[in-house]
């Protein structure tokens, strides 16, 4: 083998990322990148590893002198060396993988660039300033940005890291909010059946999951879960566990299309389950045959019932025709909080009452109760027409305490209570609900061990205690209404009733000071003349809006002719006061008896209106 040695005194290469360089592109085989610098002419270069000889290349014997004899060596290479061609070097190029938190950015630079250039492009691509960032992961501990990358001898491939100490955490507050408030929000699915070219309108909420959507499916179409094909679900839907909300569906509606994947043995299973008794088929069929959810969806719920003898659930219309025939009631498809706005959350006079009907195949009533009383065309007509009916299935465990749980929610501990301590024996029920504004009311409870008559006679019982309850809200509301639209009638007329006492006492207020203004005016003296033989004072008062008035009086008038001559002109001395302003004083606070000349109010004056406060 060769030693470092040998190795630089056949190549004379001394600085070792050119030697890199030249292994780089020999792809690392240490004899080819010699051979490739040195120039032969007699002779081969002769590996150790196995002997194997590489011609060298052409050597001109007159361009280079003699070499020296060389010394005895372990050299794997035998003749002489003459002196290498001199090689360009070329750029070598270096492959880093930046990981920062959850992203890794993979960066290509020549080895002439420096640690900056790697942050710079690191800026563009995280979005973090260069001030703020720490690279770490140089085997050769923390370097500075100037550093060029060749100085650190690098291999090809590297690993670094990025530290941000100076920037907090990302906050994912936002985000969560924003999926808790998809979480509440219902998805409206329009899903087209495309062999029959049917459309169903099923409302989800955002905690469904896929799979619930599913399954839903599979009872509306009879195409099982494994055999739907689908056709809308967004590329990010790639888990049937994945609620609604996080799967991309827009909202609020979204538009899917459902068909029957085609198998080889599709023809088989489907004659397999014509022929199958209902009551044989065993739990375990598969994902298809679990919980089944009723006639629609609930918020973030399995709704509905999970036979263990039927591979779709009794709720479902196809799946009840094949057991008590066409004639039935038209199951609601939705949740239960959906078949209260259906049936309580309208026009009083589209209102109905919301029948929910609870089986259990367990018991031995159900059978003839389903198909001699629920089916019976009158029950199912007078249902049809006044009721909305919702159907639940308490036969496992699992979906009786589901719907306890609703049924404390919406109806309160006592009528939970009722339906927990119902027997087995006493399934199916009704429960008739009837909606108030505060709450909705169970007006009866109807166990499975009746007649036809008798359920009629209670149907219609209930219908007809539920429309004159509509008939007394709707007589106290039109009273309600009356007595607000008398009280405002009412409270108009008294408020014009004071407007008008109001304005016929401005009106009189009014009138009462003309009539002093004119009186006072025509008790004023006559102004006298501007040559008179007695001494005049002449006064000027500005009023508040800026006018001025002007008018003489005998010096030895009184001041209180002065009070008269301003308050016929609108301005009573009981509400201004009349200023002087060298010095400055009350005028009106003085002597209104004394003449003018004896409060110096003469020759002349200007004097100021105010109003008092």
């Amino acid at each position: 083998k060769l030693s470092w040695a040998d190795r630089d005194a056949c190549t004379g290469i001394e600085n070792i990322d050119e030697a890199i360089t030249l292994l780089e592109q020999n792809n690392w085989d240490l004899v080819a990148a010699i051979n490739g610098v040195i120039p032969q002419e007699n002779g081969i270069l002769q590996s150790d590893y196995g002997g194997e000889t590489i011609s060298g290349p052409a050597f001109d014997p007159a361009s280079h002198p003699a070499p020296a004899p060389a010394p005895s060596s372990s050299s794997a290479f035998r003749p002489v060396m003459p002196s290498r061609q001199i090689v360009e070097r070329q750029p070598r190029m270096l492959d880093f993988r930046v990981e920062y938190r959850d992203r890794n950015v993979d960066v290509v630079l020549e080895d002439s660039c420096t640690v900056g250039e790697i942050k710079q492009i690191l800026e563009n691509e995280l979005q973090i300033p260069v001030s703020k960032m720490l690279l770490k992961g140089w085997k050769t501990g923390d370097v500075e940005d100037s550093t060029v990358l060749k100085s650190l001898h690098l291999p090809k491939n590297n690993s670094l890291y990025v530290l941000t100490p100076d920037l907090p955490p990302p906050s994912s507050s936002s985000h969560a909010g924003a999926l808790q408030e998809s979480l509440n929000q219902n998805f409206m699915l329009i899903i087209t059946h495309r062999e029959v070219q049917r459309e169903y309108n099923l409302n989800f909420s955002g905690s469904s999951t896929i799979q619930e959507v599913k399954r839903n499916v599979y009872d509306l179409t009879s195409i099982p879960v494994r055999h739907q094909l689908w056709e809308g679900w967004p590329t990010s839907a790639t888990d049937d566990s994945m609620c609604l909300a996080e799967s991309g569906l827009s909202y609020p509606c979204h538009r899917l299309t459902v068909g029957r994947r085609s198998s080889p043995a599709q023809t088989r299973e489907q004659s397999e389950e014509q022929s199958t008794d209902v009551h044989m088929v065993s739990d375990s069929d598969g994902d298809d045959f679990e919980d089944a959810s009723e006639f629609g969806v609930d918020d973030g719920e399995v709704f509905g019932m999970a036979s263990s003898a039927l591979r779709k659930s009794p709720m479902s219309e196809c799946n009840f025709s094949y057991r008590y025939g066409d004639c039935h009631p038209v199951f609601f498809i939705g949740s239960l909080e959906a078949a209260f706005q259906e049936a309580f959350y309208v026009k009083a006079r589209d209102r109905k009452l919301l029948a929910i009907y609870l089986h259990h195949d367990e018991s031995v009533l159900t059978n003839v109760f389903c198909s001699q009383m629920l089916c019976a065309e009158s029950i199912v007509s007078y249902l049809s027409q006044n009721f909305i009916t919702w159907a639940w299935d308490l036969t496992k465990d699992a979906n009786r305490a589901r719907f306890l749980t609703m049924c404390n929610r919406h109806f309160g501990s006592v009528v939970a209570q009722t339906i927990r301590t119902q027997k087995t024996d006493q399934f199916p029920l009704f429960l008739i609900i009837m909606g108030k504004r505060s709450s909705n009311e169970v007006l009866n409870v109807i166990q499975g061990n009746t007649t036809v008559d008798e359920l009629m006679m209670r149907l219609m019982a209930d219908e007809r205690e539920a429309r004159e309850n509509v008939k007394r809200e709707q007589d106290e509301a039109y009273r309600l209404s009356l007595e607000a639209d008398r009280a405002k009638r009412e409270a108009h007329e008294r408020e014009m009733a004071e407007q008008f006492r109001l304005e016929q006492i401005r009106k009189e207020q009014e009138e009462e000071r003309e009539a002093i203004r004119l009186s006072l005016e025509q008790a004023l003296p006559p102004e006298p003349k501007e040559e008179n033989a007695e001494p005049v004072s002449k006064l000027r008062i500005r009023t508040p809006s800026g006018e001025f008035l002007e008018r003489r009086f005998l010096a030895s008038n009184k001041l209180q002719i002065v009070f008269d001559f301003v308050a016929s002109k609108g301005f009573p001395w009981d509400e201004f006061k009349l200023l002087s302003t060298f010095p400055r004083r009350d005028v009106t606070q003085l002597d209104p008896n004394k003449s003018l000349l004896e409060v110096k109010l003469f020759p002349q004056e200007t004097l100021f209106l105010e109003a008092k406060e």
